[in-house]
């Protein structure tokens, strides 16, 4: 890749976010509502925010739960897509309830889970586990599924067993497909979390966003969508490079341009 392409992609989504506020500088100013400040007036309330002790401990509570239910997510999901995609038994017994979960909205569990375990981290956490799980286990299914016969007949050939011929063939196969996956569950988690902590309002920066909206301190809630959006983009950009790291051998490098002529 060229240094010029390079310092694109660098630059691109910085002009897309500068693009982004300066339209809704524009729109803000031209519908001139209370309830819609502009990108400035939020944008200065960001400090605010982040300077407040108890607001910080709010946004690293919010970060702790999304931590531990993604965490829990993975090791749970990533072991059962990929039996589900090497043995057809598992598969046929957990497709019918993945096709039953799947279409449901998360957030939509979050009153009957609080019913179960109250408004405490551990329903707010299950939550995020939900939502995490299902693209994971679907994308290690899809990997575990993709990997070629014959790599595990050689496996069984050199003497491996069907569990280390999972660990040591179909996990590192399908590896590129699972972090497709564990991508799209971070961004998930981080919808849910918000989500959640709107519902069950007790901490977090769901209820920041809430409580400001209660009270008409519009530039705060707005000022927390960009914290949000921020961590959203913060944490994929940090999840992409391991996960370049981690794949970079299935990934096709190009020592010069590309011509199509």
């Amino acid at each position: 890749m060229t240094s010029s392409a390079a310092i694109g992609r660098r630059v691109a989504p910085l002009l897309a976010c500068i693009g982004l506020l300066a339209a809704w500088q524009v729109a803000a100013l031209a519908l001139k509502n209370d309830s819609f400040p502009t990108a400035l007036e939020a944008m200065r309330a960001v400090p605010a925010i982040l300077g407040d002790k108890e607001a910080l401990i709010n946004i690293l509570a919010s970060l702790r739960r999304m931590a531990i239910g993604f965490a829990a997510a993975v090791a749970v999901s990533i072991p059962l897509g990929l039996l589900m995609g090497r043995s057809r038994t598992v598969a046929a017994f957990f497709n019918p309830l993945l096709m039953v979960i799947y279409p449901v909205p998360k957030a939509a569990l979050m009153p009957i889970i609080m019913l179960w375990l109250g408004v405490g981290d551990i329903a707010k956490t299950l939550v995020i586990f939900l939502g995490v799980s299902l693209p994971v286990i679907y994308h290690s299914f899809e990997g575990a599924k993709a990997v070629e016969e014959k790599m595990l007949w050689s496996g069984a050939a050199m003497g491996l067993s069907a569990a280390q011929c999972l660990v040591r063939i179909v996990l590192p196969a399908a590896l590129p497909e699972i972090l497709t996956g564990c991508r799209t569950g971070l961004v998930l988690a981080l919808i849910t979390m918000i989500t959640s902590e709107m519902i069950a309002r007790q901490s977090g920066a769901g209820n920041i966003l809430f409580n400001a909206l209660d009270m008409g301190q519009y530039d705060t809630v707005f000022a927390m969508i960009i914290i949000v959006g921020a961590m959203g983009i913060g944490l994929d950009a940090a999840f992409e490079k391991v996960r370049a790291r981690l794949v970079r051998w299935s990934e096709p490098q190009f020592d010069m341009p590309l011509s199509f002529s």
